[in-house]
């Protein structure tokens, strides 16, 4: 895997501005990668594309 520092992060816009929850996605193979943007070094979930899909529908 390349490393998190290299691939493209979005931060949701569901986080706030001020320092607060903050979730960051990146586009990773054929899924997304999900880390903490207070903790860029600390763990990452991994969604294949089909379990990402159904994630965003429940919370949708």
């Amino acid at each position: 895997m390349k490393g998190p520092d290299r691939l493209v992060w979005r931060k949701s816009s569901r986080s706030d501005n001020n320092g607060g929850a903050c979730v960051e996605v990146a586009r990773y193979q054929d899924g997304v990668l999900i880390r903490d943007s207070k903790d860029p070094d600390g763990s990452l979930l991994r969604f294949d594309r089909l379990r990402w899909q159904a994630f965003l529908r429940m919370v949708g």
